[in-house]
């Protein structure tokens, strides 16, 4: 289980990496946007991951916190860009 729990930290850190870098370089917000859902996305993997771990519901509420802010954002920035066409 050990294993499987640090192979999984990789795996989400790896993403993170990769999303942190296009919000950094991306071209344009749009992008940046979605790499901002993407961390947040990955930020409620990470708190499922150690729940699952430590057996407890302790990050229960971030987690459903996390997804709200990432479904909010991105319809608000959905309908920001829709309207400005």
């Amino acid at each position: 289980m050990i294993a499987v729990t640090y192979v999984v930290g990789l795996i989400l850190a790896l993403a993170a990496a990769c999303a942190l870098y296009r919000v950094a370089r991306g071209p344009s917000i749009l992008d940046r946007v979605l790499a901002v859902d993407v961390i947040l996305a990955i930020i409620g993997a990470a708190l499922a991951t150690r729940m699952v771990v430590t057996g407890n519901l302790d990050n229960l509420i971030f987690l459903v916190v996390a997804s709200v802010l990432g479904f909010v954002g991105s319809v608000a920035v959905a309908r920001f860009v829709t309207d400005r066409k």
